[in-house]
């Protein structure tokens, strides 16, 4: 490809704690609603737990050598809550903080930006045995975590995100139970998902209060657009539906100043919304300096029954729409449709439905294939050149773009499948911890390259 993006675009990877970490006892770290989600029988594929993953935290120096060869300028990674603050509130493990500071000098030193995401799922169990999100106290001891981390790494850590993907955390674990804590809910999901975005703004806050000018916030969230499968009226209102809940229900509040409308109206059966409180829009709202959009596939989406009859009793995730209709495109390793247009969709849609948009990064992108024994994975970069033009497309469309990540730059955890499947750049031998860059690991790395000297 010879596409070419403005100066000063960012190239990176992206990566999570969990997912590649292990050491999940190691140095006084605590257990979180992930290590108590895989100990249940049948939670996840194979019976997988956090351990080993990629065994980051033995060997981010490799992996840090990994990351200068790919050529990139900007490295996102989580930080593990239950490795700072065991118990999620209260006592620091020092241990945990110092291995996220030898990261960031790692990072310095090879001049890749870092970009620092506070929460990626792994909730402390301490907090979720109170209720976790569920509990309006866990936004506030979110933004202690925040601001805790904030005054440890601020001087090395410019961007600061919040929460990755508050849509699986909420409707995924606490509505559909194939995430952790695995509840199936539909108050419980809906004050999950408003406690999420309480703490996100709770966090920003108590952060810029205690940040140079310099220092940028923002929120990561996935973004899949909901395509009807027909024209009917029914298929249309199940899209609306859908969309309401996996995309407005976060984006309306952050950056349209309102609850998304209709989303009161679908679960008036299941809740009250008493968790709502004056003053808690004009916190979640607090102005971003970025945006980070995940994007891996679109829904095609159809009206359904609902699957439970009474109401009162559904949960977050029966909304009554069919999402199994997939179109008649290429699908990756895993069945997901390869519609590389969704992300041109997804970016150009947030652009002109808010006006007040800060900046935006397509923070997560990848795909999963089947391995050759030559690691020569074809699709993979078939798939990236597709989605980095139809990045390019929202950004001539008017979208202000300021960097992709690729998913991932390790294989790793994926959550409830386990380490059945792989998106890394690099592949992991999880039973040696031998690292093989694949052939989509050159591509982009010439891909890289050549942007720069564009």
């Amino acid at each position: 490809m010879t596409t070419s993006f403005p100066p000063g675009f960012r190239w990176g990877v992206a990566t999570s704690a969990f997912q590649i970490e292990g050491a999940t006892t190691a140095d006084g770290r605590g257990p979180s609603i992930w290590d108590t989600f895989a100990a249940v029988p049948g939670a996840v594929a194979g019976g997988d737990t956090g351990e080993p993953a990629a065994d980051h935290y033995h060997r981010w120096p490799q992996d840090l050598a990994l990351l200068a060869g790919l050529g990139v300028d900007a490295y996102r990674f989580s930080v593990s809550w239950p490795r700072v603050q065991p118990s999620g509130r209260g006592r620091v493990e020092r241990r945990g903080l110092d291995f996220y500071r030898r990261l960031v000098e790692g990072l310095r030193e090879k001049g890749i930006e870092p970009f620092l995401t506070l929460y990626h799922w792994d909730l402390p169990q301490a907090l979720e045995d109170e209720g976790g999100w569920r509990s309006r106290d866990t936004a506030f001891r979110f933004a202690d975590y925040a601001a805790l981390v904030h005054a440890e790494l601020g001087d090395l850590v410019e961007h600061w995100t919040t929460l990755n993907e508050p849509y699986p955390c909420a409707v995924a674990g606490y509505g559909e139970g194939r995430h952790a804590p695995g509840a199936k809910e539909g108050d419980g999901a809906l004050a999950a998902a408003h406690h999420l975005l309480l703490g996100h703004g709770l966090a920003v806050r108590a952060m810029r209060g205690q940040a140079p000018p310099h220092h940028q916030f923002g929120i990561v969230l996935n973004q899949s657009p909901a395509v009807p499968v027909s024209a009917s009226p029914a298929d249309v209102a199940a899209a609306a539906r859908q969309d309401t809940l996996l995309r407005r229900q976060f984006t309306d509040p952050l950056f349209g100043g309102r609850y998304a409308p209709g989303l009161a109206a679908m679960f008036s059966g299941a809740s009250d919304f008493a968790f709502r409180r004056d003053g808690d829009l004009g916190t979640i709202g607090q102005p971003l300096d970025y945006l980070g959009v995940n994007y891996y596939y679109r829904l095609h989406v159809a009206d359904a029954p609902h699957r439970e009859p009474d109401p009162a009793l559904r949960t977050v995730a029966d909304i009554g729409v069919d999402t199994s209709r997939l179109p008649d495109v290429p699908r990756t390793g895993m069945g997901w449709p390869v519609e590389p247009e969704g992300l041109t969709e997804a970016l150009v849609g947030l652009h002109n439905r808010y006006p007040e948009l800060p900046p935006v990064y397509v923070t997560e992108n990848g795909c999963v294939y089947p391995d050759r024994s030559d690691f020569a994975d074809y699709e993979r970069i078939t798939y990236l050149s597709e989605h980095i033009e139809a990045a390019r497309t929202a950004a001539a469309a008017g979208v202000d773009l300021r960097g992709y990540f690729c998913w991932s730059l390790l294989d790793n955890f994926e959550w409830a499948h386990g380490y059945k499947h792989r998106f890394g750049l690099v592949h992991v031998d999880y039973a040696t911890q031998t690292r093989t860059p694949r052939a989509s690991y050159r591509w982009y790395r010439d891909f890289v390259t050549a942007q720069r000297l564009a």
